[in-house]
């Protein structure tokens, strides 16, 4: 079959691979490259018979990644952290080259090999710190923020080094190609920023009427492929072309559909070029040089590392986040592998620098997630030594200190949306937050705030931990709640304390850590979003309520565990729950509207009682008993389940106690039910 058994072969391996590394929560690239390691031609077994071949469909593959990249560009995601990331990674990126040139040089390797070493390093790893940043809970975090600007600005700089560096590692490098290549690329920008965004927007706009995904994702590949193959014919980078191309259709309406709709083409083809990538590893070379595989991967981190941290220092970011980003951007990145196979088509590095520079990558990126944890005792450590040579600023304190009060650890929306509530019922209250902005929106409005960092003990005693009433943490990163809580809990072992979760295991760690309540924060939203829509389906207010306690219940259940205290909080739930309050409106042609309460015997004939009436947009508390009911009233019901079925039932309402909304499981569910305070 030829290639077309190559191309079997690498999907069957390529997907092997990928169910290893999830397996060993690895980025999926790592599993990729390690397929084309073992049907490569340095390890025997089942081999691709036509290398080269399979190389040459993977220079798609480098075109479809540049390409899905321009589509994802946003100046919008730089706007936050735009100073570091555009004009600090440019001088991260030039300082690890030139560590990376010496580097080279003590390994000896040549001036040319030596150069694209440090543009190797320079690069991190979009995938892996992504996928670490999730996996530990830093997404939203401003580290976090810096390090995705930082990426982001790194994974354009891709295309400028494809064009100088072969210039620069030629034998006769001089300026006049460079400066060539440069005006070239400018030139063609140029036309395409002019030409492209009044032609291609009209292109796709006329496809996307025709309403065929399969002509607007032909249209799509062939404008990325082809603009990339025309660079290529006037002597620029097939992939500079493609990500050109990308980046002037994500500017149009249509940017979001296309890379929809290119992602899955983009992936079947990076699979061809990692596995390719991993084709060329020679293995065996790697296991025998392991020592100075290692030392390469430990000069990498902790070089590289400390120009990050030292270019976010020198950016103005103090605190744990010089220390999270070089922790998080110390390995070498998988467009650095873009990079690889260029040099080695150059002919800059032989085959055994090109296998040595990429295990070096591959055991940095594997090595991320565990070195990336070090962040918060590293930081926790240093915070300890120092601690008192930071003095604490506070804003808007009352001088007499503070007691009873509520402290906010965030003062981002929403603490600032709780503190208006707090301020307006005149609860007493002091916001702690780290980010300067942040601090500046607070202190406009008043707010007593001391500026720190919630996660060390000094600060929290700044709040007056120990004289709260109760805490609030407002940022959704887990490892920042579980930090805060624990060093509350330790200045104050009864403080009651509301923190934000954002799935079900966080949330059992932090009620096992004695958190008071927990917030499921898009379990929230999510409810409140479906009440906005079944009120706009003109369903009874009660009834959408009973649902949403139901779904709770049902959610809530499998975070708490059987015992002792437990089956006395679930017995007191179930007799809460068989006297609980239920509000129904009085339904059309009622059996009991015009008649008064006396006169309906409610109370006589279903057990339960009328305890609150909205009517004509009045609330009456206790009603007497001659009021009269009359359609559309609001009452408040009181009683058991069944008794306030009966009541339904004698009111005429539809579908009363009906399976979907008002089934009788709530008092029935005492073996699964979880009670926690505001959790019904």
């Amino acid at each position: 079959m030829g290639i077309a058994s190559d191309i079997v072969i690498i999907v069957v391996a390529g997907l092997v691979g990928a169910l290893v590394a999830q397996r060993f929560k690895q980025p999926l690239v790592v599993g990729y490259i390690l397929a084309g390691v073992l049907i490569g031609p340095h390890t025997g077994g089942v081999t691709v018979s036509d290398i080269r071949g399979i190389e040459r469909l993977a220079e798609i593959g480098v075109a479809l990644l540049l390409f899905a990249l321009g589509l994802e560009f946003s100046f919008s995601e730089l706007r936050p952290v735009r100073r570091i990331a555009l004009v600090g990674t440019p001088i991260q990126m030039l300082l690890t080259i030139g560590y990376g040139f010496v580097l080279g040089r003590w390994f000896g390797w040549t001036p040319a090999a030596s150069l694209w070493l440090g543009a190797l390093m320079s690069l991190s790893s979009t995938m892996v710190t992504l996928k670490t940043l999730m996996n530990q809970g830093y997404m939203g975090t401003l580290s976090s923020r810096v390090m995705i600007g930082m990426l982001i600005v790194q994974d354009l700089a891709v295309v400028p080094l494809m064009i100088i560096l072969p210039q620069l590692s030629a034998p006769s490098a001089d300026l006049a190609p460079i400066g060539l290549a440069v005006v070239k690329s400018a030139a063609f920008l140029a036309a395409m920023v002019f030409l492209g965004t009044r032609w291609l927007p009209r292109l796709l706009a006329l496809v996307a009427r025709w309403n065929s995904r399969e002509l607007f994702l032909l249209t799509i590949t062939a404008i990325g492929l082809g603009i990339g193959y025309l660079t290529f014919v006037v002597g620029l980078s097939f992939a500079f072309g493609a990500f050109v191309a990308g980046m002037v259709i994500s500017e149009s309406d249509y940017g979001h559909q296309a890379l929809s709709d290119i992602i899955p083409l983009r992936d079947v083809f990076g699979l061809l070029f990692f596995t390719s990538v991993g084709m060329l590893l020679d293995f065996g070379y790697v296991r025998t040089h392991i020592v100075e595989a290692l030392t390469l991967v430990a000069m990498i981190i902790a070089g590289k590392g400390l120009i990050l941290g030292a270019v976010a220092r020198g950016f103005g970011y103090g605190n744990v986040i010089p220390l999270a980003v070089a922790l998080g951007l110390s390995q070498v990145g998988e467009f650095s592998f873009v990079l690889a196979r260029a040099g080695l088509e150059s002919g800059s590095f032989d085959r055994d620098m090109y296998a040595l520079a990429l295990g070096a990558t591959i055991i940095s990126m594997v090595l991320t997630p565990f070195v990336s944890q070090l962040t918060a005792p590293l930081y926790a450590r240093w915070r300890k030594r120092h601690r008192r040579r930071e003095p604490l600023q506070t804003i808007n304190l009352p001088a007499k200190g503070l007691n009873d009060h509520i402290v906010l650890a965030g003062g981002g929306q929403v603490g600032q949306y709780i503190a208006q509530v707090l301020r307006d019922l005149e609860v007493s209250y002091v916001i702690i937050e780290l980010n300067y902005r942040m601090v500046e929106s607070c202190k406009g409005k008043g707010c007593p705030i001391v500026f720190g960092d919630a996660t060390q003990e000094p600060v929290l005693a700044a709040a007056y931990i120990e004289t709260a009433r109760q805490l609030i943490v407002t940022p959704p990163a887990a490892w920042v709640v579980q930090t805060v809580v624990a060093q509350a809990h330790r200045l104050n072992p009864s403080l009651s304390i509301v923190a934000r979760a954002t799935g079900v295991p966080q949330m059992e760690t932090l009620y096992a850590m004695g958190v008071t309540t927990v917030i499921h924060s898009e379990l929230e939203t999510a409810l409140e979003m479906a009440r906005q829509v079944l009120l706009k389906l003109s369903l009874p207010p009660a009834e959408i309520q009973r649902y949403a306690d139901q779904v709770r219940h049902a959610l809530y259940a499998p975070i708490f565990r059987s015992g002792p205290a437990d089956r006395l909080l679930r017995q007191l739930h179930t007799a809460r729950d068989m006297l609980s309050l239920t509000w129904v409106e009085m339904p059309q042609n009622s059996p009991i509207a015009g008649r008064s309460i006396r006169e309906s015997a409610i109370r006589r004939r279903t057990g339960a009682s009328i305890v609150g009436v909205w009517k004509n947009g009045l609330f009456h508390p206790n009603p007497d008993a001659e009021m009269k009911l009359a359609q559309g009233d609001l009452l408040a019901v009181i009683g058991s389940t069944e008794q306030r079925c009966a009541f339904q039932k004698l009111a005429g309402v539809r579908d009363a106690c009906s399976p979907s909304l008002a089934r009788s499981d709530i008092g029935q569910q005492d073996e699964n039910s979880p009670i926690h305070d505001g959790i019904v």
